[in-house]
């Protein structure tokens, strides 16, 4: 047996893209008020027991984040209705937080890039990574607007 391995400290977050990679398509929703959370903490606060609505984009670097979900959600900002909190989950990078997050997303299946909304701490509409490849950012905004209209 090898018992070598014991040794190795294991206690790390794999994290699949390098962060210059990331930081720019994070950036691109936090520059529209949307708050990053990096760990499984902060998306217990964001979610756990919240009042009022709360929107958790979980971005990706796909084909598909860049040319309809992220273009899609912020465009969904421009409506009457919003959210109460804007948040962002980062696959591939920020591992803890998207695991915490997709626990409250069950029981859907892991998608991203993919769009929750929750009121009051239950998920009350959700948008999979089918609803977004092939769909224009339009059609993902008219999507949420007409969420936000009905629950926020």
């Amino acid at each position: 047996m090898c018992n070598y391995i014991s040794n190795i400290n294991l206690d790390f977050e794999f994290k699949m893209y390098p962060e210059q990679l990331v930081k720019p398509m994070k950036a691109e929703m936090t520059q529209v008020g949307f708050e990053e959370l990096t760990n499984a903490a902060a998306v217990e606060n964001a979610l756990k027991d919240s009042s009022g609505t709360v929107l958790v984009f979980v971005n990706s670097v796909c084909g598909c984040a860049a040319g309809s979900a992220r273009p899609g959600v912020k465009l969904s900002l421009e409506n009457g209705k919003k959210p109460t909190k804007l948040t962002t989950v980062f696959a591939g990078f920020d591992t803890e937080a998207v695991a915490a997050a997709r626990n409250f997303m069950l029981p859907y299946p892991p998608s991203s890039p993919s769009i929750a909304l929750f009121k009051d701490g239950k998920l009350v509409h959700f948008i999979e990574r089918h609803h977004i490849e092939g769909r224009s950012a339009q059609m993902i905004a008219e999507n949420l607007k007409m969420a936000y209209d009905h629950f926020c």
